[in-house]
């Protein structure tokens, strides 16, 4: 039996409005954004190459939600064969009933295929080399054929985007020259300083003279992690998040009410074990330890830079 999945006319897409719509859910990622979105309503499949925590998946979400599309998650791993990607059909089902398309249970790949969403398949170089092959017939002719069911044509708004992390090069595959070829490329960096402290304050929803002075210095010392000689790679965001989340409630604990309080930089200190002890991965040739990295990143922070700028 064939199933034959008919193709939609593409509805005409304000580029531009969907700029202005999709930029109401991010802070800065002007560009990125545009990038983007010239490459998906140009109909092309894209790469966006960054370490994690720099807006990918929340800039997806949102184009996805403005078109009224699914957007379906894949974690690229060694364990996402072909036939998790594109379906399975039903042993038990086969058993009673033989195989037939009935029985089929669809993967992400066909389910992105039938609904025109965008299959989002994170740590892209994680996967096998089989299983990114599978990809190729549907990023360059739209279709798939399955055995025992038949060809399933995408419908006009499927994307295929995938993500890699540059800075991860442990347990990765590398791409194919056919896989390359077949994508378009963004770099997505982290973003400065003051965009950084817009998403947290965002994030948060933290105000008031303790989170002034809080918000600034977690992204100060989360940003530091990926300066520092023996990160390997540093913390995203998040960590500056989680140290602002975590801190406030430790001010509440401690009765810390003023920035200026002295119980203030132990503070900081502690909530940075707490969030980015975990988010830093140190250089292998290291004999140190996450805490005592980030002791001197705090250490930078309150005590050698001020110090710096004192003209006395």
């Amino acid at each position: 039996m064939s199933e034959l999945e008919s193709v939609d006319e593409l509805a005409p897409i304000d580029v531009s409005a969907t700029r202005a719509r999709v930029a109401a859910h991010l802070v800065g990622r002007e560009r990125e954004l545009e990038l983007t979105l010239a490459a998906v309503a140009a109909g092309r499949d894209i790469v966006l190459e960054g370490p994690p925590g720099t807006s990918k998946t929340t800039m997806l979400k949102a184009i996805t939600e403005e078109w009224g599309i699914p957007l379906l998650f894949v974690e690229g791993n060694a364990d996402l064969t072909p036939a998790k990607l594109v379906g399975h059909h039903n042993p038990a089902r086969v058993l009673r009933e033989d195989y037939n398309a009935d029985n089929f249970v669809a993967g992400p790949l066909v389910e992105a295929m039938r609904d025109g969403g965008f299959l989002y398949i994170e740590e892209f170089n994680r996967a096998p080399e089989d299983t990114l092959n599978t990809l190729l017939t549907a990023m360059a002719d739209r279709a798939i054929a399955i055995p025992r069911v038949g060809t399933v044509i995408a419908k006009p708004t499927f994307r295929v985007i995938a993500s890699m992390n540059p800075y991860d090069n442990v347990g990765t595959t590398r791409l194919s020259t056919s896989v390359h070829d077949r994508l378009n490329r963004l770099a997505v960096d982290y973003q400065d300083a003051a965009a950084e402290e817009g998403i947290v304050r965002l994030r948060t929803g933290a105000s008031g003279p303790l989170a002034d002075r809080l918000i600034p210095d977690a992204v100060a010392v989360t940003r530091m992690t990926r300066e520092h000689q023996d990160v390997r790679q540093g913390s995203s965001v998040r960590g500056a998040i989680d140290c602002v989340l975590v801190g406030l409630q430790l001010a509440e604990l401690r009765g810390i009410v003023d920035p200026t309080d002295e119980r203030y930089t132990e503070l900081v200190y502690d909530a940075m074990i707490l969030s980015l002890s975990g988010r830093i991965h140190l250089d292998e040739s290291v004999e140190l330890t996450p805490e005592a990295v980030l002791r001197e990143i705090w250490e930078d922070h309150f005590i050698l830079l001020p110090a710096a700028a004192d003209p006395g």
